[in-house]
């Protein structure tokens, strides 16, 4: 009877190690479902979104052709030509309006400089002047002034239109520098796809009004440096 038993419980055991050992094909069937459904998948992927164009953006770069040497020859041969050579139009107006005023102002202070240089010389030779003389009219209206306030008034009329001229070859030659700093600043830089900048900490030196209100003459700080071009 023991017998028997040993060999039926052998017989099971040898079964069950067999059954262990088989293949899953199921589960390899289903793996390899699933990679030819992801190969697929790539596949299609790749053909259907096709990698777009990439579209170079435009660069602006500094106009090499503009002169600074052409803006301010045009500036010293008529105000404001070198600002409209420059494409800057809208300091003409400004320009003129300031020169047109030290040109009136010239003029004005030089007429009444003449008169009173006139009576100022009636007034020094001891002439009296009589109708058909320069400036008749005006020796009878100031004939009651002392001689030092015709003196006074010739002095002060002819130092403002000196200074009136002044100011008129000063702004005659404002406008050439702006003229020539404007088209060199167009010819040498440009604000383009390759400007950048770089934030870094640092420490820096206090100013010595605040140094001494301090422990440490050092204070944290920022640095920023930009880069222009290529």
């Amino acid at each position: 009877m023991h017998k028997y038993l040993l060999i039926i419980g052998l017989i099971i055991f040898s079964l069950s190690t067999v059954s262990a050992q088989t293949a899953d094909t199921t589960h390899k069937a289903v793996r390899h479902v699933n990679s030819r459904d992801t190969l697929k998948g790539k596949r299609s992927d790749t053909i259907a979104g096709k990698t777009p164009r990439v579209k170079k953006e435009k660069e602006y770069h500094p106009d090499s052709t503009h002169s600074p040497h052409t803006a301010v020859i045009r500036s010293l041969i008529i105000p404001g030509w070198g600002q409209l050579y420059n494409h800057q139009w809208y300091f003409v107006p400004a320009i003129y309006a300031g020169l047109g005023l030290l040109v009136d102002a010239i003029i004005f202070n030089n007429t009444y400089y003449k008169e009173f240089l006139q009576l100022a010389k009636y007034r020094e030779y001891g002439v009296t002047p009589t109708p058909g003389m320069a400036y008749y009219a005006d020796a009878v209206l100031y004939s009651q002034q002392p001689d030092q306030a015709i003196y006074d008034a010739n002095d002060g009329y002819r130092r403002n239109r000196d200074l009136c001229i002044l100011g008129f070859v000063g702004g005659w030659g404002i406008q050439c520098i702006q003229a020539y700093i404007q088209a060199k600043f167009i010819h040498s830089y440009s604000v383009d796809n390759n400007l950048s900048f770089r934030v870094e900490p640092g420490v820096m030196n206090q100013p010595s009004l605040f140094a001494q209100t301090s422990t440490s003459s050092l204070m944290p700080g920022l640095k920023i440096t930009f880069t222009f071009g290529k």
